[in-house]
């Protein structure tokens, strides 16, 4: 997939003109591409379209307008789309309380030895961001690739199985056909 380039970067006058419609369009491609696993960890799968609408967001939060800081917002956020035969997604662990948090974000810790995605007979192994990834604590958004041989490619629209296997948290979510093929589009 095709890197975001700063150019593509809409002024953030022109972004207010065009982000009714378009914020409705990326929340319905978002809802095709959000996977539940388990009661408390989502997928969002990102692709160029997620990835250029999050950097226009960044911009409009952060007010952000210098060549530099869109480059830089451009840099970050292009860590997000895949390569040619991987998978990308932000991985939310949502725990409602901040108590619950301090209880499960310490207790998750190793989950990026147990995150795992079957296709085609295989399974793939998450390869998580290490600077979201310290000793005594887990972040609650986790950026993650699955990286896939032309095998999982060639299966992967058929049938997939995200399998969660932490001691301290085992889920499977097996893919429905819609989102086999939303997210297939993703390996071409």
């Amino acid at each position: 997939m095709r890197p975001i380039a700063s150019s593509e970067i809409k002024h953030l006058a022109d972004y207010e003109i065009l982000r009714p419609e378009w914020r409705r369009k990326i929340m319905t491609l978002k809802d095709r591409r959000r996977i539940r696993v388990g009661g408390h960890m989502t997928f969002l799968f990102e692709n160029r379209e997620t990835v250029l609408y999050q950097i226009q967001e960044m911009m409009r939060v952060e007010r952000l307008q210098t060549p530099q800081e869109i480059a830089h917002e451009v840099k970050t956020y292009n860590e997000l789309i895949p390569a040619a035969g991987e998978l990308s997604a932000s991985l939310l662990i949502e725990y409602e309380t901040q108590a619950e948090r301090d209880v499960w974000l310490p207790a998750l810790t190793g989950l990026e030895r147990h995150v795992w995605l079957e296709t085609g007979g295989q399974r793939s192994a998450a390869r998580f961001d290490d600077r979201q990834i310290s000793p005594s604590r887990l972040s609650s958004v986790q950026y993650i690739k699955f990286p896939l041989t032309p095998e999982q490619v060639a299966a992967f629209s058929h049938e997939a199985t995200i399998v969660i296997d932490h001691p301290k948290y085992l889920a499977e979510f097996k893919l429905p056909p819609e989102q086999l093929q939303e997210l297939a589009s993703d390996l071409q």
